[in-house]
């Protein structure tokens, strides 16, 4: 660690932080462009300082994380680790679908303590279904396992690395203080930013690949005539199917046209009134005949009422 050390005082090596920035700048480029790509970053770190840090910062994330042991071959025998996950799930599944309720209470009780180690060992690893694609390791001395595996399987390593450390089995190097809290939490919290920017760029790189919706093609459909659209009863009742009437013109094609005559149109008055007016003439002409022809049978009967007077006389 000695190009990273900027000077000496009283037996405490000071960090260079103008390396640190730089070093943390391409950390920091790594993962993003790492998840951006659709990769998952493991976050490791199970000194108590780092615990809540790691925990907190995977969790908001939502990437896989290792904070109580790391477990041998949990890398390299990724199988195996991944059979117990799922023996995980089937536990609870049981417990939650009441099964726990038809066995006696000492078989419910040692599945619950294996439920609870597995939960303690392996839950923040639960929704890693395959190899990380990057490892994030706070404690280097400390995680030398993990490191290990990791190198075996070829998976890149960013870790922070204090002046007590070796960083020859580490790809890319933070060199910083892995004892304060502080310093923790602030270097943390940079590399979950970059997975958020990460995930932030997938969503968009999906949105744009997306395929862009091609515009409906409406079909210029054809004109139905009547022959499709109405039924045989229907169309005998059309004037058109119709015989020829009488006034009807013969065209040259033989078929027959009807010579309709239209009337002008006349207001509802309009047409009230002459209704009105036939019926008073109607009544008229039958009146007068009537009164003619008391009026004769008058004249006769005054007549011979004159000539019988004569007479007597």
């Amino acid at each position: 660690m000695k190009p990273y050390i900027f000077t000496e005082r009283n037996g405490i090596h000071i960090i260079d932080l103008q390396k640190t920035v730089k070093a943390l700048d391409e950390g920091y480029n790594l993962v993003r462009d790492t998840v951006a790509e659709g990769g998952t970053v493991l976050f490791v770190g199970t000194k108590r300082q780092a615990q809540d840090t790691i925990r907190d910062e995977a969790e908001r994330v939502g990437m896989p994380y290792v904070t109580t042991r790391w477990l041998g071959g949990m890398l390299t025998n990724w199988r195996t680790i991944r059979q117990r996950v799922n023996e995980l799930d089937r536990l609870e599944r049981m417990r939650d679908s009441g099964e726990f309720s038809r066995i006696t209470k000492k078989e419910a009780l040692i599945l619950q303590r294996k439920m609870d180690r597995l939960e303690y060992l392996l839950g923040g690893i639960r929704k890693m279904n395959a190899i990380p694609e990057l490892v994030f390791v706070v404690d280097v001395y400390r995680e030398a396992t993990a490191i290990h595996e990791a190198n075996l399987l070829q998976i890149p390593v960013l870790a922070m690395v204090d002046t007590n450390c070796d960083p020859r089995n580490i790809d890319f190097i933070i060199p910083s203080n892995d004892d304060a809290i502080r310093a923790i939490k602030l270097l943390v919290g940079m590399i979950a930013d970059a997975v958020m920017e990460g995930k932030a760029l997938r969503k968009e790189d999906e949105y744009e690949a997306m395929p862009e919706e091609a515009p409906m093609a409406i079909s210029e459909e054809p004109e139905l005539s009547d022959e499709d659209l109405l039924g045989e009863a229907t169309l005998a009742k059309l004037p058109s199917r119709q015989p020829a009437a009488e006034g009807d013109e013969v065209s040259e094609t033989g078929g027959t046209q009807a010579v309709f005559e239209f009337e002008t149109a006349e207001t509802p008055s309009e047409t009230v009134e002459a209704v009105s007016e036939e019926s008073e003439e109607e009544s008229s002409q039958e009146v007068e005949p009537a009164a003619e022809a008391v009026t004769e049978e008058q004249i006769e009967e005054t007549d011979q009422e004159n000539q019988e007077e004569e007479e007597a006389e």
